[in-house]
């Protein structure tokens, strides 16, 4: 399969992206997780992560999502907090993590993944991640419905 790239924007148009709301790109992936990641959580695991801030943003288009995730699910974060953690990545680096082609470790160490904020979380919400396996993979050709 190729890879997803997405062509990067100019540093102005990016700044200007940066500035736009994250609420409705937050609330989408928000629906999201909550199909893909949260039925995977056990209890440890979501009391572990509850209740802090998570912003990532794609590089290449400056975009972001603000989320965190509450007693009743995955919600959108708001832009006046300080997110706990924040991830910065390519596109496709998101992409290979998500299907489990690549590992965090491995996107951090290439430069492809970079991490800022409280480094214990950080090292939670990756465990975690792995421990639950690829988030999305594509369905099987010729299966029926």
């Amino acid at each position: 399969m190729t890879p997803l790239t997405l062509p990067s924007l100019p540093p102005l148009w990016r700044a200007r992206v940066a500035r736009l709301p994250s609420h409705p790109p937050s609330w989408l992936l928000a629906r999201v997780l909550d199909r893909l990641l949260l039925p995977r959580l056990d209890a440890y695991q979501r009391s572990a992560l509850q209740g802090q801030i998570v912003e990532v943003e794609l590089q290449e288009i400056g975009a972001r999502v603000r989320l965190l995730l509450g007693e009743n699910g995955f919600a959108v974060a708001g832009d006046r907090s300080q997110p706990r953690l924040r991830l910065r990545a390519r596109a496709d680096a998101l992409w290979r993590l998500l299907r489990g082609e690549d590992d965090a470790d491995r996107l951090f160490f290439d430069g492809a993944l970079v991490m800022e904020g409280d480094t214990e979380y950080g090292l939670i919400l990756k465990n975690t991640l792995d421990a639950i396996g690829p988030l999305w993979t594509p369905p099987a050709l010729g299966r029926s419905n």
